[in-house]
């Protein structure tokens, strides 16, 4: 049905059906279609992304395989040019006519827009109604109506966020999403494995940030590090004149050389040096020494640092004597130490002081703690900033503010900050405003949002690597498709250079020898950094050409066209996701094709493959070459020894290159090495976030109870249950009648009433049972009691107002807090004020567990953080969290039922405020103006990640200064007297343009 449409629209200028009520709404929003009669006319030309497309595409026959598994719930692995977006037409279509909706997922909105309106004609034609979320703000009415279209596109993140903004809301129609039934997934690599390394995470303000501590202690991290420095030099200096000496042991040269490695690993002077003959060898021996048993004689290599960088790990810790170079003249020597909270606290229990001073000096000593342990951690935020956050490689500095890039795209990555206090340490680094501080108000990871659908399929050019890692985490099989046509490119050996000054400029005489025979050149970097550098080494030999990364993002589209023509030079960070071809200019065959130039092995073979990818489309000649250093990132950390050893015995001398597919083996043996310890990260994230999830379902369950209404009376009963029978089982093991009672009348406002052989006997069951039932009586009483208060104040207010009025104001306090329940007065006065009461049951209950969530959230976040260390006592991390997150929820469930209950069991209209009165204006919609949303990052990239300080809220945000382009869509317009365009004869303003 859908190649034949696609056969259709391309043999066809214009396709003629009769027309539906579908096809006359889609008159007067569509350009390419009309209304003529009881006929529709659909154009094969259209709008999509600005540009005028005519269709020019039928499905071939491996595009069908294609669609198969996707409709089997599978990931197909197509070769990039071989029609992913067109393939993606089949399964939509097939599986949208079950009429539950159909979601396609893409890694930005510019794809997203593009693909809706690239496609949307054919399934219109078709009977379909298509839409896309990115257009639409977010808990919009035009959002939840894009949800309701048949086949809906958007991207991953808004996917994501919109499904926790839906179980933040306080109305149902507020809601957006519908069930979810079908998910596909483009690049499905970049979303379910990339970006599923951290999770989605809205939050709003804390009433106070530390961002100013920042600001204060960074002179003392860049004395600190200029300090460092110092040291290193030295340590490189006595390095090299011991190994020349012939002392290369661990205790001599190599001591020295490992010690300047621990102290600054990326100091240019000792990169050059381990480049030299031998020395890479006296390194890792020095490494394998002292990290063995267990690190014994790591003292010896730290007793000169003042911190000590662990770079595999990303982390970087405080020695001895950078905390005393830090402490300030005059100041306490433990100004930047914990102190030891349990023997103070037992310290303050042996005094023979009273009860009220033993609080006092405890409160002092909790503040102390609480104090330090932020300065502490802003102090290990900024050193992160200035050690492992290099400027132009991890984030760029654009517009006054700290933007993050993609290490697996170049893209600035908009709205995202980096966890647990670092982007603002950064900021602080970079003179740059630095952002609030949040709370996390929901989070969900990827993996956990998407297995959520009843079926899942993806697509992409590369899953192959990751297959295990699909089926174990989503249960999705990978099937290879094959092209339509044999790829012809050729895929070279990697050349393999001593230093990065020796392989670029290879790169540059490379690149000038494919410029000379009429061959495009894509010159693929990893970092924006690289990108600039290469651009201003070809500046200076006068060859022209294009740079795509974060800083170029704009002009994105115009230099990826002209990508392909003869003789153009492309230098570009990552192109994966960027989901536009290549195609190759006139000539540009016969010279070899496109010519693809990597210049850096990245730590992910599936990048690699992405690059190579660019070039041999749908048959297309081409080539792929890397080029690589002993220098780079990867062959520094990852890279076997063998290779520095190898090169070194055959006698290799500056500019000299080595090839040899033993070289590329090794490299690929780094890069598994590299995948594997992000797959862990992965599953890591997802075995902690799985104890979130069953307890983030149990939530928004009950939240989705009050909200619609439905179950709420149950919950409410059990809630009076578990608090009754709560405190019962507190008296039974207390056997203290009287706090029993002082408990009951503080939770439960009533005096419990027992005899003295119930209280003898001391059943818990008994006792809570007979408890229920009385606090059940109460409550009853109590609701007959304000609706009989209630009725006639309304009946009054609506005999006064008359017409001009629906909806009234009821307040309610409970003598602390206070909440305005508004409900539509007409249907109050009907059913004697019971909807006023269903309303504040509503309202209560989302309130209290929303207020309980957040901080529940919080007390998780810092939970995960203190397990962290009992891997050093020999425990599993994660059975701690598991055992200690289920008694916190439990904590949380019982606090929130007891505050549900409590303020119902108070709530009272009170008598200074006026009584029931009329409303203004409707009951506005939940107020999410200062919630923010955004993509967290992993704060060290390995280490883990907390979900608290972590996006960019502003008290007043400023507009922006640079607006997005979107494409603007020129349409006739229509005046309200014309004749609608949909045929039925009327006048516009009284048919399809009624209410504009």
């Amino acid at each position: 049905m859908v190649k034949e449409t696609a056969c259709r629209f391309k043999e066809n200028e214009e396709l003629v059906a009769t027309a539906t009520d579908l096809d006359r709404q889609f008159a007067t929003e569509k350009p390419n279609v009309r209304i003529e009669g009881d006929k529709s006319f659909y154009k094969n030309t259209w709008d999509a992304a600005g540009i005028k497309v005519t269709w020019n595409m039928v499905h071939y026959d491996v595009q069908l395989i294609g669609g198969m598994a996707l409709h089997d719930g599978k990931i197909a692995e197509m070769a990039t040019g071989e029609g992913k977006t067109l393939v993606s037409t089949l399964p939509a279509y097939l599986n949208a006519l079950a009429g539950e909706g159909v979601h396609i997922v893409t890694v930005n909105d510019y794809l997203a827009r593009r693909d809706q309106e690239w496609n949307g004609p054919l399934f219109e034609w078709l009977g379909l109604r298509v839409d896309c979320i990115d257009k639409h703000e977010p808990n919009s009415a035009d959002r939840r109506h894009a949800y309701l279209a048949d086949i809906t596109y958007g991207t991953n993140n808004e996917f994501g966020f919109d499904y926790l903004r839906d179980n933040m809301v306080h109305h149902p129609q507020e809601m957006v999403q519908r069930k979810h039934h079908y998910a596909m997934v483009d690049e499905v690599d970049s979303v379910l494995v990339d970006d599923a390394r951290t999770p989605l995470i809205i939050s709003g303000p804390i009433p106070k940030g530390d961002e100013q501590q920042f600001h204060i202690l960074k002179p003392r991290i860049e004395r600190l590090l200029e300090a460092q420095r110092r040291v290193t030099n030295q340590s490189i200096t006595e390095a090299k004149k011991l190994i020349s000496e012939g002392k290369k042991d661990s205790d001599a040269g190599g001591l020295h050389l490992y010690r300047a490695y621990r102290g600054l690993p990326k100091n240019s002077a000792l990169i050059k040096y381990l480049s030299e003959e031998g020395n890479k060898q006296i390194l890792q021996k020095a490494e394998n020494y002292y990290i063995g048993e267990q690190q014994r004689n790591m003292p010896k290599v730290d007793a000169e640092l003042f911190f000590a960088i662990d770079e595999k790990n990303n982390s970087v810790d405080l020695t001895e004597k950078g905390i005393a170079l830090i402490t300030g003249a005059g100041e306490d020597t433990g100004f930047f130490i914990l102190p030891d909270i349990g023997s103070e606290l037992a310290e303050i229990e042996k005094m023979e002081v009273t009860a009220e001073e033993k609080v006092q000096r405890k409160d002092t000593v909790l503040q102390d703690y609480a104090i330090k342990a932020d300065r502490i951690h802003s102090v290990q935020q900024l050193l992160k900033a200035y050690t492992l956050f290099d400027k132009d490689v991890e984030y760029v500095v654009m517009d006054g503010k700290v933007k993050i890039v993609d290490e697996q795209t170049g893209r600035i990555l908009d709205g995202r900050r980096y966890s647990d206090g670092l982007h603002q340490a950064i900021e602080a680094k970079e003179n740059v405003q630095v952002e609030a501080a949040t709370q996390t108000f929901g989070t969900v990871t990827l993996q956990n949002y998407f297995r959520m659908f009843h079926k899942l399929a993806g697509m992409t050019g590369t899953a192959e690597t990751e297959a295990g890692e699909f089926w174990e985490i989503y249960k999705l099989d990978v099937v290879t498709i094959p092209t339509n046509l044999p790829i012809t490119r050729k895929d070279q050996q990697d050349l393999v250079y001593k230093t990065k000054r020796e392989k670029y400029k290879a790169v540059i005489d490379e690149i000038e020898a494919l410029r000379g025979v009429g061959r495009p050149v894509l010159v693929g970097t990893t970092s924006v950094e690289v990108s600039e550098l290469l651009s201003r080494m070809l500046q200076q030999k006068k060859i022209p050409h294009n740079v795509l990364n974060a800083k170029q993002h704009a002009r994105e589209a115009q230099i990826v066209a002209e990508a392909g023509l003869p003789g153009n030079i492309t230098i570009a960070t990552n192109m994966a996701g960027r989901g536009t071809d290549i195609k190759l200019g006139s000539g540009v065959k016969e010279s070899g094709g496109l010519a693809i130039i990597g210049t850096e092995r990245h730590e992910s073979r599936r990048v690699d493959r992405q690059l190579r990818g660019r070039a041999g489309r749908q048959g297309d000649p081409g080539t792929s070459q890397f080029f690589v250093s002993l220098e780079d990132d990867l062959m520094r950390l990852f890279g076997s020894e063998r290779i520095a050893g190898l090169m070194d015995k055959m006698g290799h001398k500056d500019g000299e290159v080595l090839q040899h597919s033993m070289i590329s083996k090794s490299i690929e043996r780094a890069q598994r090495k590299v995948e594997e310890n992000n797959f862990g990260m992965r599953k890591n994230l997802l075995d902690y976030d799985d104890v979130m999830n069953a307890q983030r379902d149990v939530i928004y369950k009950r939240r989705s109870h009050a909200l619609f209404g439905d179950r709420l009376s149950i919950d409410l009963d059990n809630a009076i249950a578990a608090v009754c029978y709560g405190l019962a089982e507190q008296f039974v093991e207390n056997r203290n009648v009287e706090n029993f009672k002082i408990e009951v009348m503080k939770h439960l406002v009533i005096e419990p009433e027992f005899t003295p052989e119930q209280i003898a006997k001391g059943d818990a069951n008994v006792i809570g049972d007979q408890l229920y039932h009385q606090v059940k009586e109460f409550y009853s009483r109590k609701v007959n009691a304000l609706r009989e208060q209630m009725t006639p104040t309304m009946a009054q207010i609506l005999k006064e107002n008359g017409d001009r009025i629906e909806q009234i104001v009821v307040p309610f306090t409970d003598g602390i807090r206070g909440m305005q329940i508004y409900v539509d007065i007409r249907e109050a006065i009907a059913n004697e004020a019971q909807p006023v009461i269903q309303s504040l049951e509503k309202n209560i209950t989302l309130h209290m567990i929303d207020d309980a969530w957040k901080n529940h959230l919080r007390a998780m976040d810092d939970l995960r953080t203190s397990v962290r260390m009992a891997s050093y006592e020999q425990k599993d991390p994660l059975l701690i969290y598991k055992f200690e997150a289920f008694n916190l929820f439990k904590q949380m469930m019982l606090e929130t039922n007891r505050d549900i209950i409590s303020f119902l069991l108070r709530a009272g209209i009170p008598i200074q405020d006026a009584p029931p009165q009329a409303a203004r204006r409707p009951e506005p919609p939940t107020d999410m103006s200062n919630m923010r949303v955004n993509k967290a990052q992993i704060d060290a990239r390995g280490q883990a990640y907390a979900a608290d300080e972590e996006d960019y809220y502003t008290e007043n945000p400023e507009p922006a200064t640079e607006v997005k382009k979107t494409p603007v869509h020129v349409a006739p317009k229509i005046g309200r007297n014309d004749a609608c365009p949909c045929g039925s004869g009327k006048k516009y303003k009284a048919c399809h343009g009624r209410g504009l």
